[in-house]
């Protein structure tokens, strides 16, 4: 059974940074695209970047020029770099398939917290 494994947040103030990262225990990613995700407590989840098997990646516009996603398939992993944080950019992170989510891989998510 597939896991899908978020960390890498916590608490950073405005104009920082983090980088998220996402560990699966299968080989997924190798046939899927990868995206992450974002949920602030009572509103919809959002979609934040996605990335295919060759590297392509897509970013919402409300994190262009300031996340990157990026993955390695050798490691089952994919990562979020967060700069330049702001506190809109506050809630729980989690990685799924894309561009449709698979509902058995939703795992429980990494906070990040951009607060002064």
């Amino acid at each position: 059974q597939v896991q899908l494994v978020e960390s890498g947040g916590g608490l950073v103030q405005p104009g920082g940074s983090l980088r998220l990262s996402c560990a699966a225990s299968g080989s997924i990613f190798r046939v899927n695209v990868m995206g992450w995700y974002r949920q602030v407590s009572g509103k919809q989840r959002e979609m934040v970047a996605s990335i295919d098997s060759g590297g392509a990646a897509v970013l919402a516009e409300s994190v262009k020029g300031r996340f990157t996603i990026s993955r390695d398939n050798a490691k089952n992993t994919v990562y979020l770099q967060m700069n330049s944080l702001k506190p809109d950019d506050t809630a729980v992170y989690y990685c799924n398939t894309f561009p449709i989510p698979t509902r058995a891989y939703w795992g429980q998510g990494t906070q990040v917290t951009v607060s002064s």
